[in-house]
């Protein structure tokens, strides 16, 4: 597990790491002196005191106090995290769409700010693996989309071999990028590259680009816009 800690960070450097941290797929911690409001179906809030925030990538937030087992407040799985300097503090705003519900904290001091690469338990690596995504496909190729073929593993690109190569309902080469675990932008930029790869050494002057993974954060999700790739939200394993 790999953790980076800051402590008595000032608010740029919380707020960097913050960012690396959610758009890493990564679980974050926030400990300080803070405000929390919440707007949805009711609308409450939490006058100045410290607290514990942990924001996950999945979307969820806890905030706790210094008793009790239960957060104070919190988000359940599917919300967006965003960080924004105000005035010179650090605000943290967790959000969901359906429903429509927004928790906004306001930190006034920060303690201390941890990024942690939690690793996944065993078994799920054993059976969750890239290998057991990539099977999937292969042998259910409309998981990918409807109409596509898959033609070669590993096939080598100048940017290196890319998980799957096939084409598209209309014949249109398709490079497949598999990824078992939520991803941020960096697996956006890899497939950006051997999409570029294919184009240039395939003589074709459209490749299509397919990230596969459970998850991707929203910066990824907008790289992905950006570059006219696609996502797709596939599990390594069926759930039963």
């Amino acid at each position: 597990m790999g953790v980076t800690t800051r402590s008595r960070p000032d608010v740029h450097t919380a707020a960097e790491l913050i960012d690396e941290s959610l758009d890493a797929g990564h679980v974050c911690s926030i400990v300080g002196r803070c405000t929390v409001a919440y707007d949805g179906r009711t609308q409450s809030t939490l006058p100045a005191g410290e607290r514990l925030v942990v924001c996950k990538p999945d979307g969820t937030l806890l905030v706790h106090h210094a008793a009790g087992h239960k957060p104070v407040n919190w988000q359940p799985p599917g919300g967006t995290h965003d960080i924004t300097l105000i005035d010179g503090e650090l605000h943290l705003q967790s959000r969901r769409d359906a429903p429509d519900e927004r928790v906004e904290i306001r930190f006034t001091d920060l303690r201390q700010v941890s990024a942690y690469a939690l690793e996944e338990d065993h078994d799920r690596d054993v059976t969750g693996s890239e290998d057991d995504l990539r099977q999937r496909i292969l042998e259910q190729p409309t998981l990918v989309e409807e109409g596509f073929q898959p033609r070669m593993t590993e096939r080598e690109t100048s940017a290196g071999p890319v998980d799957i190569y096939g084409v598209d309902a209309n014949g249109t080469p398709v490079i497949v990028e598999c990824k078992r675990r939520r991803v941020g932008p960096d697996a956006v930029g890899q497939l950006a590259r051997y999409v570029a790869a294919a184009e240039r050494e395939y003589t074709t002057k459209t490749v299509r680009g397919i990230l596969i993974a459970p998850s991707i954060t929203d910066r990824a999700e907008r790289e992905l816009t950006q570059h006219e790739l696609k996502w797709v939200a596939l599990d390594p394993i069926h759930s039963v």
